[in-house]
């Protein structure tokens, strides 16, 4: 039986667990522990959140893996994989697939259609004329999550910088080829990091998140991919059912 499913957003990671042999001081000196927010990792996020929202027209794909933690602690490990096509403000095409599941999304800056190509069924709703909204509503509306959302989310005055309990820069790393700088944070009973490559184009390249409300510490791991300059058309934002799908409707989270 399944305890906890760690789910997979796009911006949170873990830090390091302290030295498994460190001696703790003494009750009577203990010092409580203060957690240290760097402004130097804090501004990275801004300028990470600052260039994202610059980008109109982009790619990105991800390959994620998450953990689920057994009723006996033990961990299964499960892959699936993502991509996303963008133009803003108002056009969004979305891929997910892993090896139990496939759907697509077309966001065309009115409707937003969510396909299940194995099953042929197709549902479409009705949404805001923006990126940002259309990801408002179909997640507190009907508890769908876009791909990557979280894209959308840093750089704007939502962007959670005020709920970081900590922040470090933690030295750099190459994932692929990119050479980036390592950050982690804390917020609450998660702890994130994040890669972030160096240079004038500050984008996300990998993520971790750790979920310390588990005692088993279930983490995802996500690895992101970049195109700036894609050739897709624009037609592809355009939904057209194939022959033999089937339109069903999208029930509200509040529906009897």
């Amino acid at each position: 039986m399944v305890r906890q499913k760690l789910c997979l957003s796009l911006l949170a990671l873990s830090l390091a667990a302290p030295g498994l042999y460190a001696e703790p001081a003494p009750a009577s000196t203990a010092q409580p522990v203060v957690n240290v927010v760097d402004p130097g990792s804090i501004q990275a996020l801004k300028k990470m959140g600052a260039y994202l929202q610059t980008l109109h027209r982009f790619q990105a794909r991800t390959e994620l893996s998450s953990e689920t933690v057994l009723e006996d602690g033990q961990k299964l490990q499960q892959s699936s994989s993502a991509e996303i096509q963008v133009q803003r403000p108002n056009s969004l095409r979305a891929l997910m697939w892993s090896a139990r599941a496939e759907r697509e999304l077309i966001y065309d800056g009115k409707t937003a259609t969510l396909y299940t190509p194995a099953l042929k069924y197709y549902a479409t709703t009705e949404v805001p004329a923006t990126i940002g909204g259309m990801i408002d509503q179909l997640e507190v509306k009907y508890g769908v999550q876009v791909p990557l959302q979280d894209l959308f989310l840093w750089g704007t005055d939502a962007a959670p910088l005020d709920k970081i309990d900590s922040a470090m820069n933690a030295g750099q790393d190459f994932i692929g080829k990119d050479l980036c700088d390592h950050y982690a944070f804390r917020q609450g009973t998660i702890d994130w990091q994040i890669w972030i490559t160096t240079g004038e184009a500050p984008l996300p390249r990998k993520l971790v998140i750790t979920n310390r409300a588990d005692e088993a510490r279930p983490q995802s791991v996500s690895y992101m991919a970049w195109n700036l300059k894609p050739t897709f058309k624009d037609t592809i934002f355009k939904f057209t059912p194939p022959s033999d799908a089937r339109a069903i409707g999208i029930r509200p989270l509040n529906s009897q």
